[in-house]
């Protein structure tokens, strides 16, 4: 598959049905959750859309491209119920063929409409009754262990809306990394954080066990930064770099990610340059391309994706410096990078 179908398949979406899908929540995107010659890709199902997928293959235009495709099936664990009476859909969801992903705490104190980064709903899937507000240590081990028994999970993601402490949430999920451990030994895990306003904290979630951190910045441009994510922010790019640095000591190297966006305005060469300088920290910049989900400032002022070509030029730049420096995403263990669903570095070498 070439970088250009897939970056096109990446913005225009593809014709298929996708029992595994996610429409609202924290992040940047939402779609359909695939298998693309063996690989776990998100790509959004747009009715439209030039590709079509039939037969287990993709279609452009009637002409059978050779790829093999199948939509993640509904894992079973969708099917139980906590012992206190919670779905565990509502707990957990799954991510690609096997990775398991929880928002521990659904909401964020950054949410208010004029603080809010504007490519972001984590509050929407709460208000529409598809999760709850806090996921406790217990509750998050009972479905993890279902999920690895029943549906192969071999990796889980735990992020979290920013919290009012000082260490912005982190220690929430130091707790929950701790109790799926103990129910799953060995299972993978990434956490997702802010820049924690007290660095120790990075050292209690890899002594929990995180196998990886993302603490994910975005844009590297402070304009860009303002604009998209006016209350984030207000964390400055010296926090996020202290952040990174600390993370890189104690994870190590390439086990440390941060997303940057492509489609918020940033000028490429300086995206691609600012990929460079976290490369050389230690840092996995993730790129993904923007697609504004329902729910969002983004989608609702009209915000659409960027375009195919752009998306294909960054990715190949920036899988080039990451190929350089032999860092894959793979290597990360568990997170977005290892599972590389959402961006088009994985189908770039990276």
């Amino acid at each position: 598959m070439s970088l250009a179908t897939r970056a096109e398949m990446a913005v225009y979406g593809v014709q298929v049905d996708a029992p595994v899908r996610r429409s609202k929540g924290a992040g940047p995107s939402d779609d359909g959750h695939l298998v693309v010659d063996g690989a776990n890709a998100t790509l959004p199902i747009v009715a439209d859309s030039p590709y079509q997928v039939r037969d287990g293959a993709v279609f452009r235009n009637g002409l059978n491209l050779g790829l093999s495709v199948e939509p993640v099936r509904r894992p079973r664990f969708y099917d139980l119920t906590t012992a206190d009476g919670v779905p565990y859909q509502q707990i957990a969801l799954l991510h690609g063929k096997d990775v398991l992903a929880t928002t521990v705490v659904q909401t964020c104190i950054r949410y208010d409409e004029s603080t809010r980064c504007r490519f972001c709903s984590i509050e929407e899937s709460l208000r529409a009754g598809a999760t709850i507000a806090a996921k406790t240590p217990a509750q998050l081990a009972e479905v993890a262990e279902a999920a690895v028994r029943l549906d192969g999970v071999t990796q889980m993601v735990m992020t979290t809306g920013t919290t009012t402490g000082r260490d912005r949430g982190a220690r929430n999920l130091v707790r929950s990394v701790r109790a799926v451990l103990a129910a799953v030994p060995g299972l993978p895990i990434q956490v997702q954080i802010e820049p924690p306003g007290d660095l120790s904290v990075l050292t209690e979630l890899r002594d929990a066990g995180a196998t990886s951190i993302g603490i994910h910045v975005e844009s590297l441009d402070d304009a860009v930064r303002r604009k998209w994510m006016p209350g984030k922010s207000t964390v400055s790019l010296a926090e996020y770099e202290a952040a990174w640095d600390e993370a890189v000591r104690v994870f190590g190297r390439n086990r440390v990610s941060t997303y940057l966006l492509i489609g918020l305005g940033e000028d490429p060469d300086e995206l691609v340059a600012g990929a460079g300088r976290l490369i050389e920290r230690g840092v996995y910049p993730f790129v993904v391309p923007l697609r504004p989900m329902l729910g969002t400032l983004a989608r609702a002022d009209g915000v659409v994706a960027p375009e195919p070509a752009l998306v294909r030029d960054i990715t190949a730049r920036v899988a080039a410096l990451l190929a350089d420096a032999e860092m894959r995403g793979a290597d990360q263990g568990a997170g977005c990078a290892a599972c590389g669903a959402c961006s088009l570095l994985s189908a770039a070498g990276a």
